[in-house]
């Protein structure tokens, strides 16, 4: 009995995109946070085997959808299925910057559309509550450093970037003729690390995108040598500064944000935070940090620059820190030695 109430009393929460590298582990934490949470993804950048690591954390497997967010009909039919839904927190997109430069059509159609999608199911479905996975890409390269949900959202620098900023717009102009709902847009720079447990963790699909993954592959043998891109930017070594935070910070603030709305702690029914350690790391200091944790010494080499890169940005995040109780506090080292249990534990498993 006692079990049948605590369920009825648990918020429902579906997280698109919870497969995925940042969904996952916000679906960990919202576990353990007492949430129902229900997972839509049509892994096409993730493994259903994800849903073992997170019950292997939470001792909970979550219910499950594989589909695609641009199938409108199928889903309204999931949502009705569900009954009431209490949030969303939306991560499901292509979110490759050299990938939109190359596939900018494909990109613009997945991304909006499934959001928009999204947002007819929370009127239809009377569901009040989006969390939306958004990026400092909005910001293009700022003028000034560090930057604040004051700084202007310039040019993006990528299709991706655009899909974040026109995201945020629709999300913006929805919320304003539905008082009755809340939205946040979490603007994060760049997550890295995995799970401590080493259950779960970033799994891109062929050559990975993002930094860290290159980093372990090239480390563990699976890539002969990591390329830098540029070093010849106005940086104090010439490569690329960006703010990394480690996956698992990233994921607590989806839930602080998601509690805060719940519980009517909204300023207004449409915010924006910046989410980050505040610190500016770049491409060589985090390949540095990397060996020390690691005792490997990695095989790189300096290249030219790649479209759609900007040359340094790092967060001021003292507004979530104040507003969502908040902060991001595991280091890049200790976020490097997370991903390199992790890329050993999926070469031990013969991933």
């Amino acid at each position: 009995m006692a079990d049948i109430l605590e369920s009825l009393m648990k918020k429902k929460v579906i997280v698109t995109g919870g497969t995925g590298y940042i969904g996952s582990h916000t679906a960990v934490e919202l576990i353990t946070g007492g949430f129902e949470v229900v997972i839509i993804d049509n892994l096409y950048n993730s493994d259903i085997s994800v849903l073992e690591g997170i019950r292997a954390i939470t001792g909970i497997t979550p219910k499950f959808y594989d589909n695609d967010l641009c199938d409108r009909k199928r889903l309204d039919e999931i949502f009705t299925a569900e009954g009431k839904v209490d949030a969303i927190i939306h991560f499901a997109a292509y979110k490759a910057v050299g990938e939109s430069v190359r596939k900018p059509l494909e990109y613009y159609r997945n991304n909006l559309v499934s959001l928009m999608n999204i947002l007819e199911m929370m009127e239809s479905h009377n569901s009040h509550a989006l969390v939306f996975s958004s990026s400092c890409t909005v910001y293009g390269q700022p003028d000034t450093l560090p930057v604040t949900e004051a700084s202007p959202v310039r040019e993006a620098a990528s299709p991706y970037g655009y899909t974040k900023q026109a995201g945020e717009i629709i999300i913006r102009d929805t919320m304003a003729s539905r008082p009755s709902h809340n939205a946040v847009s979490l603007r994060y720079f760049n997550p890295i690390g995995a799970h401590p447990t080493a259950f779960i963790g970033e799994l891109p699909r062929g050559v990975p995108e993002n930094l860290v993954p290159y980093i372990t592959q090239t480390a563990i043998g699976l890539r002969e040598e990591l390329k830098v891109f540029g070093t010849d930017y106005d940086t104090p070594d010439g490569s690329c500064i960006r703010d990394y935070l480690h996956v698992v910070d990233l994921a607590k603030a989806h839930v602080a944000a998601l509690k805060r709305m719940l519980d009517g702690g909204s300023k207004a029914n449409y915010e924006v935070f910046n989410l980050g350690m505040g610190k500016g790391v770049s491409v060589l200091e985090a390949i540095a940090a990397f060996e020390k944790v690691s005792g490997v010494k990695l095989n790189y080499s300096i290249t030219g620059r790649r479209a759609g890169d900007i040359e340094k940005i790092w967060a001021d995040p003292s507004l979530a820190n104040r507003e969502l109780g908040w902060m991001a506090e595991i280091t890049i080292e200790e976020a490097m030695e997370t991903a390199w249990r992790w890329e050993n534990k999926l070469k031990n498993k013969g991933s």
